[in-house]
C-alpha cells in the first residue's frame, strides 16, 4: 500500500493507495471514521486487482483538521476536498464509493464529476429538502452521538456498536479511537448545516444521474431504514434493485467483507 500526503484548501490529507493497477475505485469514509475502516478492501483481491484509493476527511484519521472548520465541516467542504482529491492524483474517471457521511459527500460531489465510471453509496439515504430524517433513519439512541461536539470512551463505544449489527460485543480498538481523534467541531458543523441551502438535493441527484449507481444496504442495519429506498426514484440503480447484503449492519464492508468486496469488483468491472 502506497501512502501520500496531498495538500488542499483544507490542510494536509492523508491518502493511500492499494497495489491493484486495473480500474480506480474512491471510496470515502464516514462521520468519525478514517480510511482505517476499509482495511478489509486494502487488503484483499479486491485491491490487488483495483486501483483502490481511501484518504482520510479533514479533521479525521491521520489528516489536519481543518483550517476553516465552518467552511470545510460539510457537504460542499468536503465535496471539495473529494475533488481537490481526485484531481490531484489525475482519477476523475474513477468509480466513487461512499459509506454512511462518505456517500452523501460522494452524491454531493457527483455533478461536478462528469467522468466518473459509476457512484456506490452504502449506509447512505440519499436526503432532499426537506430532509426525511425519521423516514430515513432509525430511531437508535447512539444517533444522538452523531453531531455531538465531544464524546467520551464509553460514548464512542456506543458509536461504534450501533454501526455493528445487534449482538455484536467485540469492536476493533481502532474505530473506537477514530472516533475520539475526530475533530468534535466536525460533528457540530455538520448538524449546522443541516438546512436550506446546507447541501444538494441527493434524492434529485440520484434521479437524474447518467452513470450507474449501485446502493447496498446491511440486513441487519440499526442506523438506516432498508424501506425509505423504495420511495426513491433511481433509474441507473444497478441491476435494478438495492444489494441487501445479509448478517450485516451499518458497516457491510467490515462485517462481510467478502460478500462486499464481490459486489464492489462487479460493478467496478461493470462500469
Amino acid at each position: 500500500m502506497k501512502t501520500t500526503t496531498l495538500e488542499s484548501h483544507a490542510g494536509k490529507i492523508v491518502c493511500h493507495e492499494s497495489d491493484g493497477t486495473g480500474r480506480t475505485l474512491v471510496l470515502v469514509h464516514g462521520n468519525s471514521a478514517s480510511s482505517k475502516a476499509f482495511a478489509k478492501q486494502f487488503e484483499s483481491p479486491l485491491g490487488r486487482t483495483h486501483r483502490v484509493i481511501a484518504f482520510d476527511l479533514p479533521g479525521h484519521g491521520d489528516s489536519d483538521n481543518a483550517t476553516d472548520p465552518a467552511a470545510t465541516y460539510n457537504m460542499p467542504g468536503y465535496a471539495r476536498v473529494l475533488r481537490d482529491v481526485v484531481k490531484q492524483l489525475g482519477v476523475e474517471d474513477a468509480v466513487f464509493a461512499g459509506w454512511s457521511l462518505g456517500g452523501h459527500i460522494v452524491l454531493e460531489a457527483a455533478p461536478d464529476l462528469p467522468r466518473a465510471k459509476g457512484f456506490a453509496i452504502f449506509g447512505t439515504p440519499p436526503l432532499g429538502f426537506p430532509p426525511a430524517m425519521e423516514q430515513a433513519f432509525l430511531p437508535t439512541p447512539a444517533m444522538a452521538f452523531t453531531f455531538a461536539p465531544e464524546l467520551n470512551e464509553e460514548q464512542a463505544r456506543a458509536y461504534v456498536a450501533a454501526a455493528f449489527r445487534p449482538g455484536v460485543a467485540d469492536f476493533p480498538p481502532q474505530m473506537i479511537a477514530d472516533v475520539l481523534r475526530t475533530d468534535g467541531r466536525a460533528r457540530a458543523q455538520l448538524a449546522l448545516s443541516i438546512g436550506p441551502n446546507g447541501f444538494r438535493d441527493e434524492v434529485a441527484i440520484v434521479a437524474q444521474l447518467k452513470q450507474p449507481l449501485a446502493v447496498l444496504h446491511g440486513a441487519d442495519e440499526q442506523l438506516i431504514n432498508g424501506a425509505y429506498f423504495d420511495t426513491l426514484k433511481m433509474p441507473t440503480l444497478w441491476r435494478g434493485k438495492v444489494q441487501v447484503i445479509d448478517n450485516a449492519g451499518h458497516l457491510p464492508q467490515w462485517e462481510q467483507a467478502d460478500k462486499f468486496n464481490a459486489l464492489m469488483d462487479a460493478f467496478v468491472s461493470e462500469t
